[in-house]
């Protein structure tokens, strides 16, 4: 949100605050710049939508870097959370399984989210219900670590579930 300043501002009246945060009242907008010009600050308009406006004096390029670096801080404490595939199949072998819930399991305790996935190919597609138990037994598996978010559900010729880390 850019702010007007200075000789930007066109209203008659404004409301007035002092650089260090005490009301000078409403004034003519030729006193509130006569107030800046006076300290060596700039008059920033910060409540454009109040009855009559509000206006600062303040140094504006030192509030712009505070701004800037206030927001440099939130990007940087994100966390961007990624969604990690894991294959499985409607006949996949104990040890597979197994080796699926590891990986799962190392994603949940990263902050990722997991896709569990199983595609049906040719005749496994007439035995979806295969492949529900076998993601049931991986919810059940991932419980520990973390929660199913989207429960199985077929969408064409696969079947998707996605869990999510416990906090």
């Amino acid at each position: 949100m850019e702010h007007q300043i200075n000789e930007e501002i066109r209203d008659k009246e404004v409301r007035l605050i002092d650089s260090d945060g005490s009301q000078l009242g409403i004034v003519t907008i030729q006193q509130a710049m006569d107030t800046a010009i006076q300290r060596g600050l700039d008059l920033v308009k910060i409540a454009p939508k109040a009855e009559p406006p509000v206006c600062r004096v303040m140094d504006y390029g030192k509030f712009r870097f505070e701004q800037a670096k206030k927001e440099k801080e939130a990007r940087k404490n994100q966390k961007v959370v990624d969604i990690k595939e894991v294959r499985l199949s409607a006949k996949i072998d104990v040890a597979d399984f197994n080796v699926r819930v590891k990986q799962a399991e190392k994603f949940l305790k990263s902050g990722d989210k997991v896709k569990a996935s199983i595609r049906f190919r040719g005749r496994e597609m007439a035995h979806t219900d295969i492949g529900l138990t076998v993601m049931q037994r991986f919810a059940e598996a991932c419980a520990e670590f973390g929660t199913v978010e989207k429960a199985a559900k077929l969408e064409g010729r696969q079947m998707l579930m996605f869990i999510a880390p416990k906090k």
